[in-house]
């Protein structure tokens, strides 16, 4: 099998993360629509296929690229020498143009208008804690599946996302690429550009804490015999 060239892994990555946010932004707008003012449906409308197409397009995609779909997980990749510097900023700019046109897309497929801007206000101490240890739990869930069970990755990913949505008082961001993408929405998953800046910082630094204690505690570890 021959290794993927780099423009089908950054295409892998745009077109990855672009299908992640058409099924969160668009999942959000469903859940919405169909929860009759009830929020807890609603959320639990937007989590599921959140954490069910995580699992999809890790399986499919990982072998291309890693299928990151985030920023703060090819920072780690690199920084952890998993990838080389030099891809960080080609992944970086197909993962947020790839969010942007899931956006869009997901606008045109509930007939939105294409184009907006958030209004939904994220602002409190308890978010930005929230993003820490969302992003912290996904690089130390990615890093424990690379050590020890890579094969389970799309599905323990898929299944922490899941949780996050609702143990954590942000509903688990926990992406770079995604934050930028939902301020450009005015709906269920939106949130207001002004909130951006302190979640991408607090998911940079989570994911750079996650990784960090992943690398000290799994380093040269082996399963626990009988495992």
């Amino acid at each position: 099998m021959t290794e993927p060239s780099p423009a089908r892994a950054y295409g892998a990555e745009l077109i990855g993360t672009g299908l992640l946010l058409a099924t969160v932004v668009g999942s959000g707008i469903m859940g919405e629509t169909l929860a009759g003012g009830n929020v807890a449906i609603a959320l639990l409308g937007n989590t599921l296929p959140t954490g069910a197409i995580l699992v999809v397009l890790i399986t499919i995609l990982g072998p291309i690229s890693g299928a990151h779909f985030n920023p703060a997980v090819t920072l780690a990749m690199c920084v952890t020498g998993r990838m080389k510097w030099k891809q960080l900023v080609p992944y970086f700019t197909c993962q947020v143009a790839g969010a942007i046109i899931g956006v869009w897309i997901a606008h045109m497929m509930f007939d939105q208008s294409i184009f907006q801007v958030s209004s939904k206000l994220r602002w409190s101490s308890g978010q930005w804690i929230a993003e820490v240890v969302a992003a912290f739990g996904l690089l130390f869930t990615i890093l424990g599946g690379i050590r020890y069970n890579a094969a389970a990755i799309p599905m323990i990913v898929g299944l922490y996302i899941t949780a996050a949505y609702w143990f954590t008082a942000s509903t688990s961001f926990a992406n770079p690429a995604v934050t930028v993408a939902r301020a450009l929405s005015d709906t269920f998953a939106g949130i207001s550009p002004e909130s951006v800046v302190p979640f991408v910082v607090a998911q940079v630094a989570g994911a750079l804490l996650g990784t960090f204690t992943a690398t000290w505690l799994f380093h040269d570890r082996k399963p626990p015999a009988g495992v």
